[in-house]
């Protein structure tokens, strides 16, 4: 047989891939590999199997000329990787003419005296072509990869060096000129660790990015406003205190992400999950199973040891103040059966085992379920308590009592005021923070429960510093600087709330099974459309002022989306026309706050421009199907509907046709987004008021029809509770939204020192 053309390699070929943008960009080279290495080997070859061959093979060869030029471009730009990369590059170059020459087989089958080394006429040097062709491809992949880190690297490092800066600054013009620096620095550290966050394919490490980046967006205006009433107020203590923990925080998160990244080994890095329940009922019961397989695997000593250390676990939920005498019972008595049947498992075990049993007896497979659902109900109690917890919390400090007081005490300098409410907050702190840590033990995740424990440091870190604003207020009653300050930080309570929310949602969705599955987000650009230095292509980049104004729009997206779905979950009839359009326009809405963000699935503004052509056609559907609904209603109930759907159907037809409009230029695509996503705001606030409106009408009607036995009784019949007009409620805005300040606004004000 002829030897390969390509020869041996030392390549390394067990490189780890890490990000789904190298995995996706490899994988339709891996398809064409093994199409050329599996053919039939069959003794008559058609003239269509060889061109079908023949092209696959040039094709491959072509790419990898393209992708080659790139890494080359690469390595000539940074000369730490040159070596590296330009040998990577060479072997990929040669695999690739290997594989061109091995596939030339022309349109005719070739004579076995011409000598010629085909595929057909050595499938090993094909193989080793192949192997060679992977490993090097991947390894420039891997090395392009690095590069990003380094961006990433070099952007946190400016940061931090802006960061200092602030910190030491001691005029508001300096502060005004860095802090400038700092917002646009920030911006571009906000693009690439999105786009590094959602190319991460550990869902773990992809959760402590979430929360490190969730950190950094909530602390910037933080930072803004604690420096200016540091300025204001120079020999203020509790200014100082309240400032010195922005910095602080904000230099451990960018700390995280570069952990994160770099998969350095720090003390953050191997900084260990509490124990969760979820995960100790999960291993114990994967014990009590096994046994059906080996007896002889584990002692029935151990088995009592595991049980008992959760049930300890369990102490998390019965010694909380916060726990209800019946829900401590409950768990209380679920632990004591698990005990039980545990036990009458042992018994079975032992016996089986004293008689040499090779699998489990029958006694022993009714004890093994009757141990796994006690086990399961405990989990299910557990679930129920924390759910309902968090749940009841979140309808009290909704309306958001103590800030309200805090506030008013810190404008009116009522210092004993002040005092008492703070208080107060520091115990709602801990209800919540107590909570958090409840929730993560069901969460049912690692990643959730990674989300858990960032949403209890955040309440444990942001209460203090409320407290800190509001006494800085209360000293200085009359300082707008510090009000707005207090005012920041509350915001920040606020949107950690709303967090919360959004994970007591996802934490029920694992519960009952309702997760979904995402797309991958790919943030490495694929050989032939990356330039040499590896920046994602994005269609507009936006500027600081013009990223803080998408930030509040974003968010009140959010919380809107976040609303919708609330609403949504209302209903009885889940498969409702309306209930399903509304979940889908509640689900685009989100997509298109993560824009904001730098995230998820819409990368470009092209993206969310198409994005707002769905939304708009899915909001007309919901129009028809409104229109549909009122058809069963009397005359009044139907008026106000309609009305509501009009001013539906009118935003609907505004967002689609601003959608399609094509722009030219900077400004130009900026002002089209921000209409978008107004636009989008306007329609699920009136979906909003529609689906609890509908919802009412809904209940109400089926009711009627199931009282009075037709469907046409409750049309005939005047009802003195029928809502005559509800445009009050109907157009009332989302009262849970709250607002950040664009930068500008600050940055205008910050010489505009008020007088004492």
């Amino acid at each position: 047989m002829a030897s390969s053309p390509c020869g041996n390699s030392n390549f390394d070929s067990g490189l780890e891939i890490k990000t789904r943008s190298v995995e996706q960009t490899l994988i339709p080279l891996v398809s064409q590999i093994t199409t050329l290495i599996n053919h039939k080997d069959k003794p008559k070859k058609s003239e269509r199997t060889l061109a079908a061959i023949h092209k696959v093979g040039q094709a491959v060869s072509v790419a990898v000329g393209r992708f080659v030029t790139v890494g080359e471009a690469i390595a000539t730009e940074n000369q730490e990787l040159k070596d590296e990369m330009g040998q990577a590059c060479f072997e990929a170059r040669r695999a690739g003419d290997a594989i061109a020459q091995l596939t030339d087989v022309g349109s005719a089958l070739p004579s076995q005296s011409d000598g010629r080394v085909t595929v057909f006429s050595d499938r090993t040097g094909m193989v080793k072509a192949a192997r060679l062709l992977l490993s090097s491809v991947t390894k420039v992949l891997v090395l392009a990869d690095r590069i990003v880190i380094k961006q990433i690297i070099t952007s946190r490092n400016k940061v931090l060096v802006t960061l200092d800066h602030l910190e030491r600054v001691s005029t508001f013009q300096e502060f005004v000129q860095i802090f400038s620096q700092f917002g646009n620095e920030m911006v571009e550290f906000a693009h690439l660790t999105g786009d590094r966050q959602n190319d991460l394919k550990d869902e773990k490490k992809k959760a402590r990015m979430a929360a490190a980046r969730a950190v950094l967006e909530k602390c910037t205006m933080m930072l803004l406003t604690a420096s200016k009433t540091c300025l204001r107020h120079p020999d203020c203590e509790s200014a100082r205190l309240n400032k010195d923990a922005v910095f602080h925080r904000m230099r451990c998160a960018l700390e995280q992400v570069i952990e994160i990244v770099t998969e350095a080994r720090s003390c953050g890095e191997n900084k260990i999950l509490p124990a969760s329940i979820y995960n100790g009922i999960k291993d114990f019961k994967s014990s009590v199973e096994c046994l059906r397989e080996n007896l002889y695997s584990l002692s029935p000593q151990s088995m009592g040891s595991q049980l008992e250390a959760l049930v300890e676990q369990t102490e998390d939920f019965t010694d909380s103040a916060y726990t209800s005498h019946e829900q401590r019972q409950a768990i209380l008595g679920l632990c004591q059966l698990a005990r039980q049947d545990t036990q009458q498992l042992v018994n079975a075990w032992v016996e089986a085992q004293s008689v040499h049993a090779k699998e489990a007896t029958e006694d022993m497979e009714v004890a093994i379920l009757k141990t796994c659902q006690s086990i399961s109900d405990l989990r299910r109690e557990l679930h129920k308590v924390a759910v309902i917890r968090a749940s009841d919390l979140l309808k009290v400090h909704g309306e958001q009592l103590p800030l309200r007081a805090l506030k008013a005490a810190g404008a009116e300098g009522n210092l004993e005021a002040m005092a008492e409410y703070s208080r107060k907050l520091t115990e709602q702190k801990e209800q919540l923070v107590e909570t958090c840590r409840l929730l993560c033990h069901v969460s049912g995740t690692e990643p959730l429960e990674i989300t858990c424990v960032h949403a209890e440091e955040t309440f444990h870190v942001i209460g203090p510093q409320i407290i800190s604003a509001a006494q800085t207020l209360a000293l200085h009653p009359s300082s707008k600087i510090a009000k707005e300050n207090l005012e920041v930080f509350c915001e920040a309570w606020e949107s950690q709330l709303c967090d919360m929310a959004l994970l007591l949602r996802e934490i029920n969705d694992i519960f009952e099974g309702r997760r979904g599955d995402k797309r991958p987000y790919l943030s490495l650009p694929r050989p032939g459309k990356h330039s040499a230095n590896l920046k994602t292509a994005k269609a507009v980049k936006l500027d600081a002022e013009e990223q803080t104004s998408m930030a509040k729009l974003g968010l009140e997206l959010r919380l809107l989306s976040s609303d919708v779905d609330t609403e949504v979950e209302k209903w009885e009839e889940q498969e409702h026309d309306i209930v399903r359009q509304s979940q889908s326009l509640a689900s685009m809405a989100y997509n298109m706050y993560l824009f904001t963000r730098g995230e998820g699935l819409l990368k470009t503004t092209l993206d969310l421009f198409h994005q707002a052509e769905v939304f708009s056609e899915e909001g007309l559907q919901l129009c028809s199907s409104l229109r549909t609904f009122s058809t069963q209603l009397v005359d009044e109930e139907k008026s106000v509907v309609m009305t509501e759907m009009e001013k539906l159907l009118a935003l609907c037809q505004k967002l689609q046709m601003g959608a399609k409009t094509p722009v030219q230029g900077k400004t130009a695509t900026f002002q089209k987004v921000e209409s978008s996503i107004q636009t989008t705001r306007g329609v699920l606030t009136v979906v909003l008021s529609l689906l609890s409106f509908c919802n009412k009408l809904n209940k109400k009607h089926k009711s009627e029809r199931t009282s009075l036995g037709s469907p046409q009784d409750w049309r005939e019949r005047p009802d003195e509770s029928t809502p005559v007009k509800e445009e009050g409620a109907l157009n009332s805005k989302n009262s849970n939204g709250f607002g950040v300040k664009s930068l500008e606004q600050h940055m205008a004000t910050l010489n505009l020192l008020e007088s004492k």
